[in-house]
């Protein structure tokens, strides 16, 4: 791709996400974001022949800017498996609240927009992706409740870090940023770790 082609693409992500986090969910069309980002309709299409490719190509263009690698590199390297946990669990949800604009506008149009939903699917499934790994080196550790599997422990970690759960606390019940971390981290324990992990963690 040529540096023209490049930037052309980088100034319509960035014109849809502006819009994303502006309309909080009253929906973005293709010219919307065309007129945002200075270019022709057509224009944009030739980047981005749908919405769906388009609002997925935005999330993972604020990953990028954003640095999620980056931020996933104590995760990544931990040593064990309750170290990767509460590393994974610094790393998303600290991540939550830098991109909850763009996560409330596709939130708020998944149910009627197909395109909204396709990307909103793929984040999720990066998030999942995340909480399986480390559920799989408490797995390797041999920390996990016996009466859980591993799909299971994913299932409940991943829903524990949803973005409503930390909307839901942060907004409704008050928390701060550091009490959320911390009492997720205590929630992911007592939920995933078997007693005799908890009574020497």
């Amino acid at each position: 791709m040529s540096s023209e082609n490049s930037e052309t693409r980088d100034r319509i992500l960035d014109a849809a996400w502006t819009l994303l986090e502006e309309k909080a969910g009253s929906g973005v069309r293709m010219s919307d974001i065309a007129r945002q980002a200075g270019i022709s309709r057509q224009a944009v299409y030739l980047h981005f022949p749908t919405r769906a490719e388009l609002l997925v190509a935005v999330t993972r263009h604020i990953d990028r800017v954003k640095d999620t690698d980056k931020r996933l590199e104590a995760s990544r390297n931990a040593a064990g498996g309750i170290e990767r946990l509460d590393a994974f669990i610094d790393a998303w949800g600290n991540y939550i609240p830098e991109i909850h604009g763009v996560a409330r506008a596709l939130i708020a149009m998944k149910d009627t927009d197909e395109a909204a939903a396709a990307a909103w699917d793929d984040r999720m499934q990066a998030v999942r992706h995340g909480c399986e790994a480390a559920v799989q080196a408490l797995d390797e550790d041999g920390l996990l409740r016996p009466e859980s599997t591993l799909r299971q422990s994913t299932d409940i970690l991943w829903t524990l870090l949803s973005v409503a759960n930390w909307e839901q606390l942060t907004g409704a019940c008050g928390w701060s940023q550091a009490q959320y971390i911390e009492q997720m981290k205590s929630l992911a324990r007592a939920g995933l770790l078997s007693r005799e992990a908890e009574q020497h963690g």
